[in-house]
């Protein structure tokens, strides 16, 4: 890659989301789902793939013993411990007992290697908590290639030779139809906070309310090495 690509590199540096946010809703949904999974799987060593500022590093950090990240550049918080592309990362066979991978796997044209050198990484009983999204506008450009669906990362993770434990939806058709609005309205007129806080909570309440996976935003997938 160029070092271009570091300038359309979007880092996430806090999961501090407010509700006025016009990004609440996704953020919303994709960390409560992430949560859960890093409290079920997550434990020892762990590599984060596509690590950027280790965001989740405070949520991770009681259940492992070791973190370490790899991305393609170095961040702006210089938290990237390995400079590598996803699909060759240059550390032994069965180094780690869980792997991370949250909203990367869009990012990397050969995905499926990705995902093998992910199997490859894992010790036998690992875990492989990974996430993109079903739907989202183009973003990082030119380097934005791939949506999923919760059978397309069931067939990704099976074809590398994981078990699927589960592929979780991040909100439904509300959430979404509240994420697509509030992020077109801006582009026609301009809300205060207060205005784009009540319509957050008014489809997060809806999507409680009348909850529908067929149409989500993201999905949280998790695969085993057995």
């Amino acid at each position: 890659m160029n070092g271009k690509r570091e300038d359309n590199l979007n880092r996430l540096n806090t999961t501090d989301i407010k509700s006025y946010n016009k990004d609440y809703l996704v953020y919303y949904y994709l960390y409560k789902s992430l949560k859960l999974a890093i409290e079920k799987y997550a434990t020892g060593s762990l590599l984060d793939i596509g690590c950027g500022n280790k965001p989740y590093a405070h949520w991770l950090s009681p259940f492992i013993t070791k973190h370490s990240g790899c991305d393609i550049v170095q961040s702006s918080e210089n938290t990237v411990d390995i400079i590598c592309e996803a699909q060759k990362i240059p550390l032994a066979d069965n180094s780690f007992d869980t792997i991370f991978c949250t909203q990367t796997i869009e990012h990397v044209g050969d995905y499926q290697q990705m995902v093998n050198e992910a199997y490859r990484l894992l010790k036998p009983g690992g875990y492989f908590i990974v996430s993109g999204p079903m739907y989202w506008p183009l973003h990082e450009e030119p380097y934005d290639f791939f949506r999923f669906t919760k059978y397309g990362f069931e067939r990704t993770l099976t074809n590398s030779g994981f078990e699927c434990i589960e592929v979780s939806p991040n909100g439904g058709k509300w959430a979404l139809l509240g994420q697509v609005i509030i992020q077109t309205l801006p582009d026609i007129l301009t809300f205060p906070k207060a205005f784009k806080s009540i319509h957050n909570l008014f489809f997060k309440f809806l999507d409680g309310k009348f909850f529908n996976p067929g149409n989500t935003m993201n999905y949280v997938a998790i695969g085993r090495k057995n």
